[in-house]
């Protein structure tokens, strides 16, 4: 017996495509009985922004063939016999291993994602032309044990004031859990480290100005009940779910552009797969136009060599990571034996 099918016509710049859509009444969303058709009908609803904001970059899909609730993994080229209209663009790896990377460019693409049971999108923050330099810095907003979105809410407009007088543009985003992403675009003038490097300085800027609410220890028992600034997620092939991607909750919420003034009040649990296309209806896109005036992290910069002359060094890397020169130890402080290093 032939499985279910349906074709859905998509719009696009270039005219409609036919996309196939298998099982569409598969439930990816147990709890809110959200199926992949409803995902799909989602993503061309908010395609236009979708894509300002995560196309033409490349791209990891994090797929769930069986639902938020079974097994899932993350795909990052595109197997065989996707549509010529799915492009790919060769990215390098930290390994230093490079393959094809998925890139989507029109809403086709994305909703073939959807057929490939894909939940959560996570773009890069370079651009395909130029994969190796950053078009964004990014800043996630961690709150730990002990606290919620409401720190981080609270915390993210003096990251606002950090970055701005660093000559940057904040923009905020709810992240469809408990954190907040903090972007910024900037020129691509620099490569990964460097971004990481101006997220350091802009981080431990913050928390000299806010040391019991915010931390960049690396280390969870050093943490506290503070927000945990990530930096580590400015690294090359480290993503965050985009604006607008759909998480992977019981609540099918969606990682949703604001503007400042909704920081404060904002609740994510209200942006879902179900309310975000009315919301883009009657508000519209908060993050239109985040491209139109990058800035430069040349200020950064000199905050990190000033801290770096200071006596402050490198911060960890994620454990898959080949150790970096300054690096410190990748091992807990509380299991560190001080003969053992110097």
């Amino acid at each position: 017996m032939a499985s279910e099918r349906i074709t859905l016509t998509v719009p696009g710049l270039d005219g409609d495509r036919e996309v196939g859509l298998s099982s569409p009444n598969r439930v990816l969303w147990p709890e809110l009985g959200i199926t992949k058709h409803e995902l799909a009908e989602y993503l061309i609803a908010v395609s236009g922004p979708f894509l300002a904001a995560n196309g033409d970059r490349p791209v990891s899909l994090e797929r769930f063939p069986e639902g938020v609730d079974g097994e899932q993994f993350y795909s990052k080229n595109p197997p065989k016999g996707a549509p010529g209209f799915v492009e790919t663009v060769t990215v390098t790896y930290n390994s230093g291993r490079r393959h094809p990377q998925i890139v989507l460019t029109e809403p086709a693409a994305v909703v073939w994602a959807a057929q490939m049971n894909t939940v959560v999108f996570h773009p890069w923050a370079s651009l395909a032309s130029d994969a190796d330099n950053p078009v964004e810095l990014r800043i996630d907003l961690d709150p730990q044990p002990g606290t919620d979105f409401a720190d981080a809410a609270a915390i993210a407009p003096a990251l606002r004031d950090v970055l701005a007088e660093a000559g940057l543009e904040a923009w905020v985003k709810t992240s469809g859990n408990r954190g907040i992403h903090v972007f910024c675009p900037i020129e691509p003038t620099h490569e990964f480290l460097d971004v990481r490097h101006a997220v350091i300085a802009a981080a431990r800027e913050l928390e000299r100005r806010l040391p019991d609410k915010v931390t960049t220890a690396w280390w969870k028992e050093e943490r506290g009940e503070r927000v945990f600034v990530d930096f580590n997620q400015a690294n090359r092939d480290r993503t965050m779910a985009g604006a607008y991607s759909p998480r992977a909750l019981a609540g099918a919420t969606v990682s949703m552009p604001l503007s400042w003034d909704e920081v404060a009040d904002a609740d994510p649990a209200a942006f879902t797969v179900r309310s975000a296309p009315q919301r883009l209806a009657d508000v519209g896109d908060a993050w239109a136009g985040f491209l139109e005036k990058p800035g430069r992290i040349d200020t950064l910069l000199e905050w990190w060599q000033r801290d770096l002359d200071a006596g402050l060094g490198e911060l960890n890397f994620p454990p898959d990571f080949p150790k970096m020169p300054g690096e410190p130890p990748r091992v807990q402080p509380s299991r560190i034996n001080p003969e053992n290093w110097t």
